[in-house]
């Protein structure tokens, strides 16, 4: 044998060690690409980092764009605007009055919630303050990252977790969504958490027989009502559904309604007994429906909102206001508004129709390429959300009639009155979960096509 036989019988008998296994750029594979996986893996479900990373985006955007400076212009009117009016009011010692320019006198105009949580802030920070819009805007942003938790829950129970981890994300990251919390003082990212919250609770109800739930679900309704009265109109579509889908069980929902009835009664009548006492009548909650109608319907009207005729933009209106008193002038607005829909009906509808569009498609830019810009990622949106809930309820996916009874319902005001693109906001945790969930499944679908067309090919 000779010393080169030997030689190769000794490499042969020795034991080869396994190379390193390689990361998909193909270089070994070092400690931080495992690392890295498992923090993913534990990060990407945990609700807690969902909620830190979107308050950090949020609070690091107010940080950098100063979003918090808000124009001196009216005498801040910007900051909050008729909330705001009214938190400064409240702040100082004149009650629950002057949502406009001036001292109007006692008010209903908005829900009672928001306005005085800003006066909260006026009285211990400043009226209109820096520090103030800071405080305000980072409540709004809180809002904004813990609705993140909601939505997975909602996504998780209708969908699955896939669906439910990159919707959740998709709210902590999108710059659309961290716009509003952060730009503007006003309700709508707590009526957005509160929204969301009342969803996951009916899902919650649906196959729980305790009580507690239903009455959170009173107390969480009577605290939307006094948030943003227009949630109201999911009201009715969450508790048919609930009872509905008790009753297929053969579980009884009566004594978990009158439980939630009287807890939502609790919540908003001391605020309407206020309003009586105020005004000397019945109003529930708030005013200004009747003078919302007039905005969106009468000469002129071109679907649009015609704020041009608002108390805050018309010196002229405003004098009105004042010299009416709030409840003789939106009655006033009311009667015309009426009085010009009864005119022609078909006009009418086709405002309305206008309005369906505006509110899934944007309203209308100064000009067409301008609103085609703005308004395109705005549509898309819109038209894969809307085919997600096709897909869903073809599937029959748990929870898809009562998010098509949201996407039905919710929107009804607007329809009638005008539409702003901040109205949508509330259910675009909705609209986001549907569109990942169609985006995700077509992806899988087209992915799974590849892989038998490519099956096929090698074969």
């Amino acid at each position: 044998m000779t010393k080169f036989q030997t030689f190769s019988g000794a490499a042969r008998n020795k034991p080869i060690l396994d190379p390193k296994p390689l990361n998909r750029a193909g270089f070994a594979r070092t400690g931080v690409d495992s690392v890295l996986p498992r923090c993913w893996a534990n990060a990407r479900t945990s609700c807690v980092c969902m909620v830190l990373v979107a308050l950090t985006l949020r609070i690091g955007y107010i940080v950098v764009a100063h979003t918090y400076r808000f124009k001196a212009v009216d005498d801040h009117f910007g900051f909050g605007f008729e909330m705001g009016r009214i938190g400064r009011s409240l702040a100082v010692g004149q009650g629950f009055s002057n949502p406009f320019h001036g001292v109007t006198g006692r008010t209903a105009w908005e829900p009672p919630l928001y306005p005085f949580l800003i006066a909260g802030v006026f009285k211990l920070l400043g009226v209109y303050t820096w520090t103030s819009a800071v405080v305000l805007l980072i409540f709004n942003s809180l809002c904004s990252a813990i609705t993140c938790v909601p939505m997975f829950q909602i996504a998780r129970r209708c969908f699955d977790e896939r669906v439910a981890v990159w919707s959740a994300w998709a709210w902590a990251l999108l710059p659309a969504v961290i716009f509003w919390s952060t730009r503007y003082v006003w309700e709508t990212s707590l009526a957005t958490l509160l929204l969301a919250g009342i969803f996951w609770l009916v899902l919650l109800i649906e196959r729980q027989d305790r009580l507690i739930p239903w009455l959170g679900f009173g107390a969480l309704w009577g605290v939307a009502a006094l948030t943003n009265t227009a949630l109201l109109s999911f009201l009715p579509a969450c508790g048919i559904w609930v009872w509905y889908r008790r009753a297929k069980q053969g579980k009884r929902s009566l004594s978990g309604v009158l439980i939630a009835s009287l807890m939502f009664a609790a919540c908003v009548t001391p605020w309407i007994a206020r309003n009586y006492g105020a005004f000397g009548q019945f109003i529930f909650i708030r005013s200004n429906l009747g003078a919302e109608l007039r905005l969106g319907n009468g000469p002129g009207a071109n679907g649009t909102w015609m704020d041009y005729l608002h108390p805050t933009k018309n010196a002229e209106q405003l004098d009105h206001y004042k010299q009416m008193g709030e409840i003789a002038y939106v009655a006033e607005r009311k009667s015309q508004a009426v009085e010009y829909i009864r005119e022609d009906y078909s006009r009418f509808a086709r405002l309305c129709l206008k309005r369906f569009v505006y509110f899934w498609a944007g309203p209308p830019r100064d000009t067409v390429s301008h609103t085609i810009q703005a308004n395109s990622l705005y549509f898309l949106s819109s038209v894969l959300a809307i085919l997600g809930l096709a897909r869903a309820l073809l599937k029959r996916l748990p929870g898809a009639w009562l998010m098509f009874w949201l996407l039905v319902l919710y929107p009804l005001p607007y329809y009638m009155t005008f539409v702003l693109p901040r109205y949508r906001h509330p259910i675009e945790p909705e609209l986001l979960m549907l569109l990942v969930y169609g985006m995700l499944k077509a992806f899988r679908r087209d992915d799974q096509g590849s892989a038998v067309a490519t099956h096929q090919v090698v074969s």
